[in-house]
This record gives structure tokens, C-alpha cells and sequence, in this order.
């Protein structure tokens, strides 16, 4: 069984607007890395709907592009991507499948399918994933900045704190900081 790891890109103050990352050749190389590292993206419909506007095209070339940022976006595309959503079941992004019906099941059934592990990039999802108790590790790239707006992380609350106990602490030269955090249970 592939564990799943929650991963984004934060502020300092929490807040996880794409656009208030540092969007460099570092940060797309150190999410190339991940996403070679593990098995499966998970992401939330909306998730999706902005990211399959965008990487296609930067994949074909139809954008212009640091070199780390195309291959991010060649190997996302043909990574194999799942989708959460009971309002959407058409997903022609390639290697794109749909998860409906039980959140608790289908995502289960994604991590005992999915050895190389499952990485999860969605703000709103990783919430209701965290309350299903699925969320084995975290991963986030803390940002040198505050936006002073949301959305944050974890916005909606959850109904208990979650202990972690640090696996690494690796400062980016961009001045980011990787923080991987196992879930401590029990």
C-alpha cells in the first residue's frame, strides 16, 4: 500500500493562492522531483479544471517556458492524474481518471493500488481527506512571503490537531523552505 502525501506551496501567514509562490526553475525542479517520487497526482475538480487550462499547452509548446517548467509540465502529462468530483465525470486530460461514490473507498482503494505512493495537491481536498484520516505525510513549500489574504490552509477547520513529527527541513536557494512531516498516529 502507497501512502498519500499532502503537498503545496504556503506563505508564511498560510495562505495557498497559486499565484503567491515563488514560480521559479527551483520550485518547478523540486516539484518535478516529487512528482516523479510517487506513483499518482490527486487533486480536487477544481483543482484540476485550472491546472488542465494551463500545463497541456505548455506541454505542446504553446507557451513560453523555462526549461523546468516545460518538464514539469511534459512529465505531468502523462502522469497519471486522478480527479475527486460528484459534479464532473469527464476528464480528457491525458491519463486523467475519475473518482466518485464513497471519498473514503476511492481514495483508499487508490493508495492499496498504488505503491509508489499518492501525492495530493489540492487545498479543499486534503481537508476532507485529513478528516477521513488518509493524509500520511505533508509536504509543503513554506514561502518567504505573507500574502495577508486567503484562501489559507486548512480554512475550514478540522475537528483536532494533527501531531507530526519532522522527516526533513531542506531550504530552497529561492529562499523557500521544504518541511516534510509524517503523521504521527496514536
Amino acid at each position: 500500500m502507497g501512502i498519500l502525501t499532502f503537498s503545496l506551496n504556503v506563505t508564511l501567514d498560510g495562505c495557498v493562492d497559486h499565484q503567491e509562490g515563488i514560480a521559479d526553475g527551483e520550485t518547478h525542479a523540486f516539484f518535478t522531483r516529487l512528482m516523479d517520487e510517487n506513483g499518482v497526482m490527486l487533486w480536487g475538480r477544481t483543482t484540476y479544471e485550472m491546472m488542465e487550462g494551463y500545463w497541456p499547452a505548455v506541454a505542446r509548446g504553446d507557451v513560453t517556458a523555462l526549461p523546468a517548467v516545460r518538464e514539469w509540465a511534459a512529465k505531468l502529462e502523462i502522469k497519471p492524474k486522478y480527479v475527486v468530483s460528484s459534479t464532473r465525470m469527464d476528464f480528457p486530460w491525458t491519463n486523467s481518471h475519475h473518482i466518485g461514490g464513497d471519498l473514503r473507498l476511492g481514495v483508499q482503494k487508490l493508495k492499496d493500488a498504488t505503491p509508489a505512493g499518492v501525492l495530493l495537491g489540492s487545498g479543499k481536498l486534503a481537508t476532507e481527506l485529513d478528516r477521513l484520516d488518509l493524509i500520511d505525510e505533508y509536504l509543503f513549500l513554506i514561502h518567504p512571503r505573507i500574502a495577508g489574504h486567503g484562501p489559507t490552509l486548512y480554512q475550514s477547520g478540522l475537528s483536532s490537531t494533527r501531531r507530526l513529527a519532522l522527516l526533513s527541513a531542506k531550504p530552497l536557494n529561492n529562499g523557500a523552505v521544504a518541511m516534510h512531516y509524517r503523521r504521527e498516529r496514536g
